[in-house]
């Protein structure tokens, strides 16, 4: 069993104690009338309460440390260390009101635009993801490693598929296309933080999608590199938290990916 830093502890105990409102108000959906307005509206109280708790709470072991949150923006840093929170209180918001058991809060601290420590925690399973710069990827406590699998004929791969007027369908599409042409599978569940979780646990060889935001991956992708794993965008590119696109996976398939990916979008520029 891994000892956890005191800066690991410090973003545990906010988690958790965000976790104990949300698992309250996941029971709660199910009494809710299924309208448009009452559930979404009862998620998004979650999601805020959720945030709130754990500011309050990072803040007070942290008092000088910044922010971006999903919800309540940007805050610097007041102490000069460069270091900000940044926090996804409910990553698998369209899960939780749908009242599916695959959701997670995310937390990573960023100092002067590096991630240096990321925690990801499902309360549903109690599965709780942690990392630290050079430290090494756990889960409750277990160190991890990424899949050893380097075929793609054997390989599970992870995604997020565009919604509602969200993201380049056609293009998506394509991709889809040809990964599920040549491996085992793909998973779309719904919260990018649990499938980077999954890349750096070895259940997924490995996870892309375009257009998420710094708190939907930031905790995820110090995980999959502590636990072995390379991330970079899709086109191979240095991921940073602006970065349009990622590629997280186990070395052995990174290459392959890439080549794969690069697929539907030769043949766009073909037409």
């Amino acid at each position: 069993m891994a000892t956890r830093s005191a800066l690991i502890n410090v973003m545990e105990k906010a988690a958790d104690k965000a976790a104990r409102s949300l698992k309250r108000d996941f029971g709660e959906l199910e009494n809710l009338q299924v309208s448009r307005k009452g559930p979404a509206d009862f998620v998004s109280a979650a999601d805020l309460k959720a945030e709130k708790t754990i500011k309050e709470e990072l803040s007070k072991a942290r008092p000088g440390y910044g922010f971006i949150m999903e919800e309540s923006g940007e805050q610097k840093a007041s102490d000069g260390s460069g270091r900000r929170w940044i926090v996804d209180p409910l990553d698998g918001t369209t899960n939780f009101l749908h009242g599916l058991p695959h959701f997670a809060i995310s937390i990573a601290l960023e100092e002067r635009g590096e991630i240096i420590a990321g925690l990801v925690y499902d309360p549903i399973k109690n599965d709780l993801f942690h990392a630290e710069r050079g430290a090494g990827a756990y889960q409750n406590g277990r160190r991890l490693r990424v899949s050893a699998r380097n075929r793609l004929a054997d390989c599970l791969i992870a995604t997020g598929a565009p919604f509602l007027g969200h993201g380049d369908r056609a293009t998506f599409l394509g991709e889809i296309d040809v990964i599920m042409e040549n491996t085992s599978g793909v998973r779309r569940w719904g919260s990018a933080a649990l499938d980077l979780a999954y890349v750096a646990a070895g259940r997924f060889e490995a996870f892309w999608e375009r257009g998420l935001s710094s708190w939907d991956v930031a905790a995820g992708v110090i995980l999959v590199r502590e636990a072995g794993g390379y991330v970079s965008e899709m086109n191979g590119k240095s991921f940073n938290l602006d970065s349009p696109s990622i590629l997280a996976s186990n070395n052995n398939t990174h290459s392959d990916l890439m080549k794969l990916l690069r697929k539907p979008l030769s043949n766009q520029k073909a037409q």
